[in-house]
């Protein structure tokens, strides 16, 4: 399998994190695409031009990070990483789809923010901030769950949170949510986030 990423794609980063939990690097090869310069490699494994997108050897390709995730969770060796049921499966889940969506806001920041500065919108830039910030308050009141075993959550969480380091120091999220940001300190020292931590 090959996976197709960017080193600075929080979404790409997410699945990184599963495969180097998983053990798997010898089962996944990952290979750099520049989305934005839509390489046929990539095209080829995702119409939709973005990563992560990741190729199997009998020309089947997945794309989207919760659907990659799942794919190579239940297809690859190592700890189960996805709760198979009941109330852990959703909590899981739940945290995902809650990073996931501060991952989608502060990746349109930095799209925005590259925009011409006549061409921004202040209504959509103020709304995605919104949105991060009130999922930070949910996090910072929850953190306490993330504590769990390492599964999707916690991995989505970590992956989101770093991208706000990354991307968006400014926000200065750490000082909003200080226990999220414990969480966040310890999560990074674990190798598999410390090796796919975005270029300095």
């Amino acid at each position: 399998m090959k996976l197709y990423h960017s080193p600075t794609s929080p979404f790409a980063r997410k699945v990184r994190v599963l495969i180097r939990e998983k053990g798997a690097l010898a089962q996944v090869t990952e290979e750099t695409a520049a989305a934005m310069s839509d390489p046929q490699s990539l095209i080829a494994a995702n119409p939709l031009g973005k990563v992560p997108a990741l190729a199997l050897k009998d020309g089947t390709s997945f794309f989207d990070s919760p659907l990659i995730c799942e794919y190579l969770d239940a297809t690859l060796d190592g700890p189960a990483l996805f709760p198979a049921a009941g109330a852990e499966r959703w909590r899981a889940l739940r945290f995902q789809a809650l990073a996931d969506g501060i991952m989608d806001a502060a990746v349109s920041l930095v799209f925005e923010t590259n925009r011409p500065e006549a061409e921004r919108s202040e209504m959509w830039t103020a709304r995605w901030r919104r949105a991060v910030a009130r999922s930070l308050d949910l996090l910072e009141q929850e953190v306490s769950l993330l504590d769990a075993p390492l599964d999707i959550g916690g991995i989505a969480t970590g992956a989101a949170l770093g991208y706000l380091d990354f991307r968006h120091a400014a926000m200065n999220w750490q000082t909003q949510a200080p226990e999220l940001a414990g969480w966040w300190r310890d999560m990074a020292k674990r190798p598999s986030f410390a090796e796919t931590a975005p270029p300095a």
